[in-house]
This record gives C-alpha cells, structure tokens and sequence, in this order.
C-alpha cells in the first residue's frame, strides 16, 4: 500500500458564514467519513487545521500567508493508504463534503525515498 495526503480545501467566506449549527453538522459528516475510512483500513491520520497561518521565506514572515486574497484555504488533512493514485481518487470522491459541493480534495502521493 502507498501513502497519500488529502488536503481539504474549503471557501474561507463560506466558512465565515456558517453559523454553529451549521459547522457542528460539516464536523459530524467529516467524523463519520473518518471513521468509515478506519473501518476499510485505509486512514491512518487526520486533523482540521485553524486558519492562522504563517508563510515563511528565508527573508521573510508573512503573517497572512502567500496568497492573502485566496478564497480557499487548507482547513485540514488525511493521510491514507491506498494501492495506487487512483484509488486514492476514488476514495476522495466517497466525501460527503465534497459531494455536497462545500470541499475540494487535492490527493497527493507521499514520496518515497529508497
């Protein structure tokens, strides 16, 4: 099996405008994909991320990061195991989040050194 990391993606005005209730329900839904993945045995970690961010150059500090006027930001990670790209794709695309519109998942591989 091979390593993958998904980065969720969400719009930070969306975000800003969701109220408790709302935001409770997208935690829950999140959860529960969570755990559907450790039932299949292909999650092996994951974390929402606080939108705070520091972008760091050897120069420099930024404090809004390198993209200050992106709509979207990475809220979070999973990293999985899966067979191969594709399935990793696939399994990205079980997301309810991501069904209903409300996410982006980019799928990267980990790097493998020999």
């Amino acid at each position: 099996m091979k390593k993958f990391m998904f980065l969720i993606r969400e719009d930070l005005a969306r975000l800003a405008q969701m109220d408790e209730a709302e935001l409770q329900a997208d935690i829950a839904a999140m959860t529960a994909w969570a755990e559907e993945l450790a039932a299949g045995g292909n999650l092996l970690s994951g974390e929402p991320l606080e939108p705070d961010t520091r972008y760091i150059t050897k120069n420099h500090i930024a404090s809004d990061g390198p993209f200050a006027e992106a709509r979207e930001s990475v809220s979070g990670y999973f990293l999985i195991q899966a067979t191969d790209l594709e399935e990793a794709a696939r399994i990205a695309a079980t997301c309810p989040s991501l069904n209903d519109d409300k996410i982006a998942i980019e799928v990267r591989p980990l790097m493998i050194y020999a």
